[in-house]
């Protein structure tokens, strides 16, 4: 099971640690009993020629590893800083008629902000069952393995050793394309020392979770892109989690800007704000199991209602798309409960295409790579026209002047925009029709318009930044001092050095080679003043 929250107030819960105590099928409130290893604060060398504290290159991987005892008595005892993380969670259930419930209960909890779903479940895979037989001195070795790891640098491929098993796998980059796999599994020569290797680390099984309700795929990709309330309603935690981050997946590579909680629980701070009926829901995906939520969320406009999911090669029946009305009872049947009428057409193709395979016993792996290559295709007609359009805000080169500030972005225009999609609309890649004009309109109110074109905003605003400072390289700045008093020049040294001090704080997309012309301009100016102001200058620092 995975588990996501950021902890501390604001728009989170106490985090993804107090979800991952409530994690149990009989969800009593648990207690912390034992944590991973503690923080050393003696330097050591990590035997790869570089010193490191003690533990920093498990915190590279893993935020903390917990046991979660379940304790009825006791609450939960744990708080999280304020970011977000993920839980992965192993949960053992073992009849003990000694105990209350006749049950004994207990987590193994991986807390990471590293969003690896298909990696770290294969970790706890790989130590919890023999974790629950050996206890803490187990579960320290294991914690030593991983401080030995090397970073996860985007792009590399590693190989990972833990507790006697070797996982080969691949970092993935923001280029990557979804459901696209960059590392060889098939090579003529056999590495006989790797024991698992992933292809993956971050996807999930894609029409395993969408296999209840693929006939209505294209409709929930709209919603999920909308950044509309969701809540999906599952038999187990496991299911839950799975099917949301399906759902925030399935419009990879646009980012999904909003909230998504894949197990949600009565014991999450937000509960009462999300049960609420005096305010609309927010743009969150919530994942739950509790039958109390079939009364309490059913305000909420758009419900997925699942049974369990089949394993592979088992095709559940379809779910229909039913009224919220009649979403009444605990056992109402599974569906997908909205009155959203989809702004566009739904493709048959796609569903002919999964159904045959279907027929075919096609394994869920290669139904899942149709899936995602057909929800990518989809996405990237949709978004292609947006960044053509932004492009389109960026000033011209040449208006770029080295004793100017940058120029600004032109500001977006939504009714100019829609006047592009005349010409360059999603037409030109997609062979689905509908209401294109409309879902734009809708997307443009979103938090995912919001949050994307904020990204893109900041980037664009960093490459003109980044303009500039090549167009003042370009300059004679030795000719342009001697047209100016010394006023002028200290002011420009200092202006000089500022845009250094930002080019590297801000991660500018600067040339290396622009970066040290820079800096010999400002030495050159400082060595033509006078002594007294070049021993000045030279103390400044970059304020």
């Amino acid at each position: 099971m995975a588990l996501r929250g950021p902890a501390g107030l604001g728009p989170g819960s106490r985090g993804a640690l107090d979800e991952a105590v409530a994690a149990a099928e009989g969800r009593e409130a648990p207690a912390l009993v034992a944590t991973g290893a503690t923080l050393e604060d003696d330097e050591e060398d990590d035997g790869r020629g570089r010193g490191l504290l003690r533990w920093d290159g498990f915190s590279a991987w893993l935020h903390c590893v917990c046991v979660v005892g379940f304790d009825l008595e006791l609450g939960q005892a744990v708080e999280k800083d304020p970011a977000y993380f993920y839980g992965y969670v192993y949960f053992r259930q073992v009849r003990d008629k000694t105990l209350k419930r006749g049950y004994f209960q207990k987590s193994l909890v991986l807390i990471s902000k590293l969003p690896y779903i298909h990696f770290f479940h294969t970790v706890l895979k790989q130590i919890a069952p023999e974790y629950f037989e050996k206890n803490e001195p187990y579960l320290e070795a294991a914690c030593n393995d991983v401080d030995r790891w090397p970073a996860p640098v985007p792009g590399k491929t590693l190989h990972l050793p833990i507790m006697g098993v070797v996982m080969k796998v691949r970092i993935p980059t923001c280029y990557d394309k979804p459901g696209t796999t960059q590392i060889v599994q098939l090579t003529q020569q056999v590495d006989s020392h790797i024991s698992v290797i992933l292809p993956t680390v971050h996807e999930v099984d894609l029409f395993r979770c969408f296999c209840p309700v693929f006939l209505h795929s294209q409709m929930l990709w709209e919603l999920v892109l909308l950044g509309e309330p969701i809540v999906v309603m599952a038999p187990s935690p496991s299911e839950s989690s799975e099917t949301v981050l399906a759902l925030v997946n399935c419009i990879s590579p646009l980012k999904y800007f909003s909230d998504f909680r894949p197990y949600f629980t009565i014991h999450d701070s937000e509960f009462k704000e999300y049960t609420t009926r005096t305010q609309a829901p927010p743009s969150v995906i919530l994942g739950v199991t509790n039958p109390f939520f079939a009364k309490t969320l059913q305000h909420w406009p758009h419900i997925i209602r699942i049974g369990d999911l089949k394993p592979a090669g088992e095709i559940p029946k379809q779910v229909k798309v039913k009224k919220l009305k009649n979403l009444k009872t605990l056992d109402s049947k599974p569906g997908v409960y909205t009155s959203y009428k989809p702004y566009l057409n739904r493709d048959e193709e796609i569903i002919k295409q999964l159904q045959k395979g279907v027929q075919q016993k096609r394994p869920s792996e290669a139904q899942s790579v149709i899936l995602r290559r057909y929800f990518l295709e989809l996405t990237q007609s949709f978004i292609i026209p947006l960044e053509r359009y932004v492009a389109s805000l960026m000033p011209l080169q040449k208006s770029i002047s080295p004793w100017k500030s940058p120029p600004q972005l032109r500001q977006f225009l939504p009714e100019e925009f829609m006047r592009t999609l005349e010409k360059t609309g999603p037409q030109l890649t997609s062979r689905i029709k509908g209401d294109w004009i409309g879902l734009y309109r809708h997307f443009l109110k979103s938090p995912n318009f919001d949050g994307w074109f904020k990204t893109r905003r900041k980037e664009m605003t960093q490459k003109l930044e980044a303009l500039h400072l090549e167009a003042l390289c370009e300059e004679d700045l030795l000719l342009w001092i001697q047209k100016h008093t010394e006023v002028e020049i200290v002011d420009l040294v200092l202006k000089l050095k500022n845009k250094l001090l930002q080019a590297d704080r801000e991660h500018l997309p600067v040339k290396p080679d622009t970066m040290e012309k820079l800096r010999t301009h400002i030495d050159a100016i400082i060595l033509a003043l006078p002594e007294d102001l070049q021993g000045i200058l030279l103390k400044t620092g970059m304020t």
